[in-house]
Order: C-alpha cells, then sequence, then structure tokens
C-alpha cells in the first residue's frame, strides 16, 4: 500500500514537472522577440536617416543684400549745455524776498530775489549829499581861480596866488569827481539788492533761503541757460577717427522718447585711467521731452551705411551661446533634409540681421519654425 502510494506521488510530480518546463522556453522566446524589436524601435526615433516621414513643413528662404546703417553705440550722461551761478553781489544784506523756485522758466532780467535796501538807500542819500557838496565847493574855487585870473595882469595878486586859485579849483573838481563815483557805488549796490536772472533759462537749484543775510558771492540760484540740454558720449579712443562735427546721433533713455542731436565737438584729450573721450552732442528738443540733466542715455552715432548679406531674424536660432541656421538641400518630390551651420552675425535693423560669415548668397535656409528642428531633419517644403 504505502508502495503504491509513492509511486502515484512520483507520477504527480513527474507530471508537474512536464507541464511546467515550456514556461522558461516561452518566457525565453518572448525576451528574444523583445530584444530583437528593441533596437528597431530605436533607431526608429534615434535618427532622421530611416526617417520617411517629414518633421515639419517650412518656408525657404535665400540671404539677401541690403544696405544697412553703419552705427556706433555709445553710452553717456545727459547734462546742462552751460549752467551759470546767480549769487549775492551785495556784501551783509538781508534777504527779504525769493520769487522763484527750482524748475520755473525765467527770462532774462527777471527779478529772481530781493534783500533789504533800507542801509544801502541810506548810504544812497549820503553819498548824493557829499556830491552835492563836492559840487558847491567846486563852483566856488572855480569862481575864485576865476577872479584871480583875471586880474592877474593888475599886479593885486601875485603870481603864487593866481596859482593857488587855479589848485583850489583843480582840487574841487576832484573831490566832485571822486563824490560821483562814491555815488555810483551806492547806486549800484542798490541795484544788486535784486538778484536777476542772468539769461532766459530753467532754475536748476536753490539755496535762498528768506531772512538769511548772506556774504558777498554766496550761490544763491542756478540757471540752465536756455534751458539747452547736451548728452556726454563716452568714446573708445580706437573710435574717435570714425567721428567728427555734425555727425548725427539718437539718443535714449529710460522712460522718454528717443531724442535726435548732433555732434557739437570732440574732447581733445582722452582719460588717463578709462582711455575714453567724452563727445559733445546737442539735443535741442531733449527738454521738451521730458530729459533731465543727470539721466543715463544711449547714444548711436550713424556712420553711413555698407552692403550685407542679411536673413530675416526668424531664420536664425540661438542656442549653447552660439547662432544657427538650418540650410535645406535638394529637393526631391517636395522634401528635403535640413544641416544646422553656425553663423556669425552683425548689425540688426527692423526684422533683417546681417550674416557676417557661414553662409553664400545662393544657399537657402529655413525661413521660420527652426528652433523646432534637429539637425539632419527631412522637412516638407510649402510651396
Amino acid at each position: 500500500m504505502n508502495a503504491k502510494r509513492f509511486f502515484t506521488i512520483g507520477r504527480a510530480a513527474a507530471l508537474l514537472a512536464a507541464l511546467a518546463l515550456p514556461w522558461p522556453y516561452a518566457s525565453t522566446a518572448q525576451d528574444k522577440a523583445a530584444s530583437k524589436a528593441e533596437p528597431a524601435g530605436d533607431a526608429k526615433g534615434a535618427g532622421t536617416k530611416g526617417q520617411s516621414k517629414p518633421a515639419l513643413t517650412v518656408t525657404l528662404v535665400q540671404p539677401a543684400s541690403r544696405d544697412l546703417p553703419l552705427r556706433l553705440v555709445a553710452n553717456g550722461s545727459v547734462a546742462a549745455w552751460q549752467e551759470a551761478v546767480l549769487g549775492a553781489e551785495a556784501n551783509g544784506l538781508r534777504l527779504l524776498e525769493v520769487r522763484a523756485q527750482v524748475g520755473d522758466a525765467v527770462r532774462r532780467g527777471q527779478v529772481l530775489a530781493v534783500f533789504a535796501s533800507e542801509t544801502v538807500a541810506a548810504d544812497l542819500a549820503q553819498a548824493r549829499a557829499a556830491l552835492a557838496e563836492a559840487e558847491a565847493a567846486h563852483a566856488d574855487a572855480k569862481a575864485n581861480a576865476e577872479r584871480a585870473q583875471s586880474i592877474a595882469g593888475s599886479g593885486a595878486l601875485s603870481t603864487q596866488q593866481v596859482a593857488q586859485y587855479a589848485t583850489a579849483e583843480k582840487t574841487g573838481l576832484a573831490r566832485v569827481e571822486s563824490a560821483r563815483a562814491v555815488l555810483a557805488a551806492q547806486q549800484l549796490r542798490m541795484t544788486h539788492t535784486q538778484v536777476k536772472a542772468s539769461d532766459d533759462g530753467v532754475i536748476s537749484a536753490r539755496s535762498a533761503t528768506v531772512g538769511a543775510v548772506v556774504p558777498q558771492g554766496q550761490e544763491l540760484f542756478r540757471l540752465i541757460r536756455k534751458a539747452r540740454l547736451e548728452w556726454r558720449g563716452e568714446v573708445t579712443a580706437a573710435e574717435l577717427p570714425r567721428l567728427k562735427p555734425g555727425v548725427g546721433v539718437s539718443v535714449v533713455a529710460t522712460g522718454v522718447p528717443a531724442v535726435a542731436g548732433r555732434v557739437r565737438v570732440i574732447a581733445p584729450t582722452v582719460d588717463p585711467l578709462t582711455r575714453n573721450a567724452l563727445v559733445y552732442v546737442d539735443l535741442p528738443e531733449a527738454a521738451r521731452q521730458g530729459y533731465r540733466p543727470g539721466m543715463f542715455a544711449r547714444g548711436e552715432f550713424t556712420l553711413g551705411a555698407s552692403g550685407a548679406l542679411t536673413l530675416p531674424q526668424d531664420a536664425v536660432v540661438m542656442r549653447d551661446g552660439f547662432a544657427w541656421v538650418y540650410r535645406a538641400g535638394a529637393a526631391d518630390a517636395g522634401l528635403t533634409r535640413v544641416a544646422r551651420i553656425k553663423v556669425e552675425l552683425g548689425r540688426r535693423v527692423d526684422d533683417r540681421i546681417e550674416v557676417l560669415s557661414g553662409l553664400k548668397p545662393e544657399d537657402r535656409v529655413v525661413a521660420a519654425g527652426a528652433a523646432f528642428l534637429a539637425d539632419g531633419d527631412l522637412v516638407k517644403v510649402a510651396r
């Protein structure tokens, strides 16, 4: 009984082993099939040589020759063309009234501030009185001299006495002239009690304070003459020979529109530290467009034009810091392959960009959508 049972169990074990035997072989066959299928799939997705379907429908364009402007770009600051300092010309007077503030547009001769004039008025009256006294003394001396001269031949007066009367007349005349000079000085002091604008312009700074007693020469106002501004661009020494007075410049600063100007003068010296020179550019319309002294601005000097090979900017792709275009080969049934070509770029004007190297005039490149392509891709050329 035990032997029969053992035999039955053995047959069952052998049967199970026979049933389980095909599974490893089947798995091995599937693995082999998968391993054969995987390289085919990789080859299809990795390259474009075996690709039969175009990656993109594109239009092609050829480089075009165009005249592009020659420009020199520089940075600099906006400044006042000339700034006048208006100060106190009278000494030790109290500032009574201030009539101008920063930003005011003023005219030549306009009163900007007034000093207290009581002291000057008293000195002026004293000078007038001294002049009147000197004139009276001179008139008396002149009359005496004329009388002495008229009787000089009679012997009533000696020659020395006649000379003394003549000298007294001349002394009186000198005192009159001195008194007149003092009076003129006091009158000038009276005019200095009013601070007037020396020219048309805009007040750029004010330090005048009502009630202050200011010494002679102290600054009270700063005036931008004629409200005229200029741009002072910094140009390297190597670029200076390309510039000359009269060259047109387009200046633009943040937040304000661009303004046109012209080179007025080029600095005769170069900064030994920066090796840059200043170029002074007149900006007649800058103040009206919102420019202010001290603003940082960028300028472009127009130096003429020259021919260049250009492409639309959409045809150029920037990758890894380099510029690339996709050049198309010969078309076959409307299909062609593209090659990625590195190019060197130059000037940019509107939607055109200059190609300095890497392309020939007869080359055809992808006009748009190049960013979606890879080197060797098959594309369809649109009519």
